[in-house]
């Protein structure tokens, strides 16, 4: 028989195990995105820009011809990371660029979490590629989106069948998170929560406004 114990599994994603990687989040690219309402694709890839910048988490950022076609990154992604390089690239596939393979190289993190635009062109590229080459690879789903449903829904299928992992963008931050009785980080995820969460982003506002109450007691 099993002995459980109090300890996380090895799947699930922390800090300091993984770089995020934040695909073609551009113009052109979303305006031919019809899986999911730009503001809420917008609204995720902040969260999960925010967390990662909060949680002290490498990021990768990376265009597809930024100058030529498809213009620049959501402005709220280079807000939150100011200074930093933004890869530009010719190829769909960021895995077969060696400037952004040369910096996931010198991060050296064997975990990849990948998020942007086209999730059958330009999420499946890497993730397909990454896998090939050893690397585990989580996809928030809800922070990608493609021309229509079929396109992204087969692409996470494709995904998932390579051994890719599928997760969501609030899924993303809290697992950073995990426990409430992290003091040093509570503030952080309950203020992106408050910000991007949807209804359970006011429900924390309205908790801790009418009565005070915060997670990590018992």
């Amino acid at each position: 028989m099993n002995k459980a114990t109090a300890a996380a599994g090895t799947s699930l994603l922390s800090p300091t195990d993984h770089t995020l990687v934040l695909i073609d989040f551009q113009s052109q690219m979303a305006f031919a995105t019809h899986t999911i309402d730009i503001s809420a694709l917008r609204n995720n890839a902040a969260l999960i820009a925010k967390g990662a910048a909060g949680f002290k988490v490498p990021v990768v950022l990376t265009t597809v011809a930024e100058k030529s076609f498809s213009g620049p990154m959501f402005p709220e992604l280079p807000a939150i990371f100011p200074g930093q390089t933004v890869f530009d690239r010719t190829s769909m596939n960021t895995w077969e660029d060696q400037p952004v393979i040369d910096e996931i190289n010198r991060i050296g993190k064997h975990r990849l979490v990948l998020a942007g635009l086209w999730t059958s062109v330009c999420i499946v590229g890497p993730a397909l590629s990454a896998i090939d080459q050893g690397f585990e690879v989580y996809v928030v789903t809800d922070a990608c989106g493609d021309v229509s449903v079929e396109a992204h829904e087969r692409a996470v299928t494709r995904m998932v069948q390579a051994g890719a992992v599928p997760i969501t963008a609030v899924q993303y931050l809290l697992e950073l998170q995990r426990d409430w009785a992290r003091s040093a980080t509570y503030d952080l995820t309950t203020g992106i929560a408050r910000d991007h969460a949807g209804g359970y982003g006011i429900g924390i506002q309205y908790a801790k406004t009418m009565f005070g109450a915060q997670e990590g007691g018992h």
